[in-house]
């Protein structure tokens, strides 16, 4: 850990990151002339698996799907504060609720085609919110689960129909959707990429590496997960709304998967790629931030990283060991490993400054507890915690952690084996390609005990944190699709998460606090350790320009303009 401070420090002066502030991040360059055409090249170290967008829940995956389908609403494809909330895509308007909160009303635009050529129908739509119960989708239930027949589709997938649910009237373009209850954010789950329109003969599986048709400027039209993403103009797209889904301006994309970040620093600063997906890895900072500093892009998405431990899994069936390691981790040296103070901070609780309803706290610090917290971490507490794994009866017992493979990852992995083995356990670290790491530790039967992973905000909302990652209905046994992967399932706190979400529809600031109690709550049973809060530091050609960084979609490379 000593030996990397003197390096990174310096690299960080060197981007200006010690002492400049941050441009605005939704600042696209001005150009003096709109250049259309040319092909962007991507690097990424692995694909994300499988392709099919209501099955797919990764960062990556939605990046590159985002001009590609399209769902009813979405965000505005620009950032900053008029960015939120939600605007009309596929659809006229952004319904007005009815009936408390239990109806939507919703009319399709004329003229959408997929890049099939097939118009884009009511029964298409239809149709994908059935397809997202028989396909198992990961947000099925937590998401669309308030859907008048969603739950015998969640009991009976193969009989789906979502009768009383989703009604269609094809001479009119109107789709309404009924619900059981009210459910606050469900215009924000209307732009969720699970939402996506696809054509109602798609079949009723995982598409994995086979591209659906969609309605974005493009289609995909090449993909081998160990090789090759080719992205290339949708010939029946035609913008309908800038803010919501803007026509592109390079004729192909061609994302190229397996080069090592070090590898991707060197193509993008030689010309023969114009952006690595990754962040710059902490050994380039210095050389990128000395020569190429503009060329660097930082944003900061609602993202963290975290270590999630098992609860069905021993040692960390017992609660005292699994706050022992909140207590010992320590959080200075996950910060430094992820770039340093300017560009991370160090994170003690599950929501991430910026996410509504974030109220700082920190259980587990020196000199604080679940009923004596700090505002901040302030520095690992060992006694604390080898007190705990005493009681626990615990110590001893053997100990892998799971780590996707790279950079920033394996030095956190071995630091935790390294402070594991200081509380008395014995642990090791096991590596493994990033492109099957989150379902990977989704299924129960792997029995992993630690993962490290990192989690984006699905949209701006408590919810996509605490009942995505904890509540009882995320957590599917024996499934790749089970999110919940911890296990962690507490029905009293469940009835908490499902008070806040039902405040936001009369007093969203009650709602806010109401969901940092659910953060504590949570944090007290201690499924999770919490490690630090980043930002993006992205690097980029001298000819890519026109970068749009938004809200919800990081960068929107459609946008790129290749010169």
């Amino acid at each position: 850990m000593t030996d990397r401070m003197p390096f990174i420090f310096p690299c960080l002066a060197a981007l200006g990151l010690l002492t400049s502030p941050l441009p605005p991040a939704w600042a696209a360059e001005e150009l003096s002339d709109s250049h259309t055409g040319g092909t962007l090249r991507i690097l990424a170290q692995s694909s994300a698996g499988t392709l099919d967008p209501q099955i797919s829940y990764t960062a990556l995956t939605k990046l590159f799907e985002t001009p590609v389908y399209d769902t009813l609403l979405t965000y505005p494809k620009f950032s900053g504060p008029e960015a939120h909330p939600v605007i009309a895509n596929l659809v006229e308007s952004v319904p007005i609720p009815e009936d408390g909160g239990r109806t939507y009303r919703l009319t399709l635009r004329e003229g959408l085609h997929f890049s099939n050529g097939k118009p884009v129908t009511v029964e298409d739509v239809a149709a994908s919110f059935r397809r997202l119960f028989k396909v198992g989708s990961p947000t099925a239930g937590p998401y669309y689960g308030a859907i008048i027949g969603a739950q015998d589709c969640l009991e009976n997938p193969g009989t789906c129909t979502l009768a009383g649910g989703v009604e269609t009237n094809a001479s009119t373009r109107q789709i309404i959707f009924r619900l059981n209850a009210p459910d606050p954010e469900f215009l924000d789950r209307l732009a969720w990429m699970h939402a996506a329109i696809l054509p109602a003969d798609t079949p009723v599986r995982d598409m994995g590496n086979t591209p659906i048709p969609g309605t974005g400027p493009y289609r995909i039209a090449e993909y081998d997960p160990t090789s090759l993403l080719r992205m290339e103009r949708n010939p029946f797209f035609h913008e309908w709304s800038h803010d919501a889904q803007p026509a592109a301006y390079p004729d192909e994309v061609r994302v190229s998967f397996g080069l090592d970040g070090e590898s991707a620093v060197t193509a993008v600063e030689n010309g023969q790629a114009d952006w690595m997906y990754e962040n710059v890895p902490l050994d380039r900072l210095g050389e990128v931030g000395s020569r190429y500093a503009d060329q660097v892009r930082l944003y900061a998405p609602l993202l963290s990283y975290f270590a999630m431990l098992n609860v069905h899994e021993p040692p960390f069936t017992s609660l005292k060991v699994r706050q022992a390691l909140n207590y010992a981790v320590n959080r200075h040296a996950m910060i430094i490993y992820r770039g340093g103070p300017a560009v991370a901070s160090p994170l003690c609780q599950i929501l991430p400054d910026g996410t509504p309803g974030y109220e700082p706290f920190c259980f587990y610090t020196q000199g604080a507890s679940p009923t004596n917290p700090s505002a901040d971490w302030v520095k690992p507490d060992m006694d604390a915690a080898r007190r705990l794994v005493r009681e626990s009866g615990m110590a001893g017992q053997k100990i892998s952690i799971i780590v996707p493979s790279e950079q920033h990852g394996n030095a956190t992995a071995e630091d935790i084996r390294n402070t594991l083995e200081m509380l008395g356990f014995k642990a090791t670290v096991r590596s493994i390609s990033p492109a099957i790491a989150f379902t990977y530790i989704q299924n129960t039967q792997n029995h992993f005990q630690i993962a490290l992973a990192g989690w984006n905000a699905d949209y701006p909302s408590a919810s996509s944190f605490l009942q995505t990652l904890f509540s009882c209905e995320t957590f599917h046994p024996n499934s790749d699709n089970s999110p919940n992967y911890s296990g962690f399932c507490d029905p009293h706190i469940d009835q908490l998460m499902h008070k806040a979400a039902l405040l936001a529809l009369t007093d969203r600031t009650a709602s806010n606090h109401a969901w940092s109690e659910v953060d504590r709550e949570v944090m007290a049973q201690a499924p999770i350790v919490p490690l630090s809060q980043t930002q993006r530091v992205v690097l980029l050609s001298r000819r890519a320009r026109n970068v749009t960084i938004t809200l919800n979609d990081e960068i929107l490379f459609s946008q790129i303009q290749v010169q």
